[in-house]
């Protein structure tokens, strides 16, 4: 499962950072997925920051 972060929607509040800073930094004050960490959709607390990301920004998808 692919995991990714829509930097239309995204704000910036860092709460994926917060919870999975193995999976989601900080890129020009928005977040976004790690290089390398994209397959991490399977993850429950990747899954968890998803559900509840405040800009609704995070996406998993097939792939």
């Amino acid at each position: 499962m692919k995991v990714s972060v829509n930097q239309d929607h995204c704000y910036g509040s860092r709460d994926c950072v917060y919870r999975v800073p193995s999976v989601f930094t900080v890129v020009d004050g928005f977040g976004a997925v790690i290089p390398g960490r994209e397959d991490s959709g399977d993850d429950p607390q990747v899954r968890a920051a998803a559900e509840a990301c405040p800009s609704q920004a995070i996406t998993i998808a097939e792939g």
